[in-house]
């Protein structure tokens, strides 16, 4: 699934190309793809409309229209947007193509077809579709304080709170696994025994990956591709995620994967260790949490 740092690099690709452009119009594939409004009155709604700039809150794309409008995709597990010349071979998994101006297309291809594409008329309506979307990592207002604050009076494990996008927006499997890593920060303590030193090197754990992720343009481990089909290149920078049985960048203890929340995860075993502090009542969680 494109995380955070996947869906900034296509925006800042599609905001260079397509700021100031209109939509013409639009035509659907796969009427479920189309979450607001319905798939009939899609295309006419946005025909006419442009393109005054192109933002991100956490996994979602906001494209932000003229009179208050946007258009959000959320690109779910499969999901690309992909700006092609018009008359371009068209994917098998097309599901919706938007007709820009010029004559150009952008293609929303996703093989699993749970992405969507909303068309709202105005900012209540967006805020409705972003109403569950917790704070931007990247964001100046999320300090290390902020972090403190949010994890007041929580009693959670690490990994499925970083992958809550209430509380964090933009982390998913990938960079959740590399910034525990870099915090040293076992994917099962909870987040009530943490240290303030702890709490520090998870602040910094998170943006250090997501920067990193930026940077290399996003991780490709499957589907995942940039607005011109290009491949990222994090996943050759990746510190323990899909390295289970290699070393450790750090001790060169061989990482290990386990399940925590139904979700793989790597570890590695020496520089992450569970707290002993924590005893029975982290055993319990651990039981619950894994497989």
């Amino acid at each position: 699934m494109p995380e955070l740092p996947e869906v900034e690099t296509i925006r800042a690709d599609l905001a260079r190309q397509l700021a100031g452009r209109q939509f013409t119009g639009a035509e659907v594939f796969w009427e479920r793809t189309i979450a607001r409004p319905d798939a009939a009155r899609f295309g006419p709604l946005l025909a006419g409309r442009r393109i005054i700039e192109i933002g991100r809150r956490g996994k979602f794309l906001l494209f932000h229209l003229d009179q208050g409008a946007a258009l959000v995709a959320h690109l779910r597990m499969t999901g690309r947007l992909r700006l092609r010349p018009a008359g371009t071979e068209r994917s098998r998994h097309l599901r919706a193509v938007l007709h820009l101006d010029g004559g150009d297309e952008l293609h929303f291809e996703d093989q699993r077809k749970f992405g969507r594409l909303y068309l709202v008329c105005d900012e209540s309506e967006l805020q409705q579709v972003l109403a569950k979307v917790g704070p931007e990592p990247l964001a100046s207002t999320f300090t290390l304080e902020e972090l403190q604050r949010r994890l007041q009076g929580r009693r959670t494990l690490l990994k499925p709170l970083l992958l809550d996008q209430r509380f964090l927006a933009g982390l998913g499997n990938i960079y959740a696994d590399e910034a525990l890593f870099r915090a040293r920060l076992h994917p099962l303590r909870r987040s009530d025994t943490l240290t303030p030193d702890e709490v520090r090197r998870l602040h910094q754990g998170i943006l250090e990956a997501l920067h990193q992720g930026i940077h290399n343009r996003g991780t490709t481990l499957a589907s995942y591709r940039d607005a011109w089909g290009t491949a990222g290149r994090n996943q050759e920078q990746l510190l323990v995620f899909r390295r289970q049985g290699r070393p450790c960048p750090r001790c060169g203890t061989p990482i290990e994967k386990t399940r925590v929340a139904g979700r793989g995860t790597h570890v590695c075993p020496s520089c992450q260790r569970p707290d002993p502090a924590s005893g029975d009542s982290l055993a319990r969680d651990a039981a619950r949490a894994i497989g």
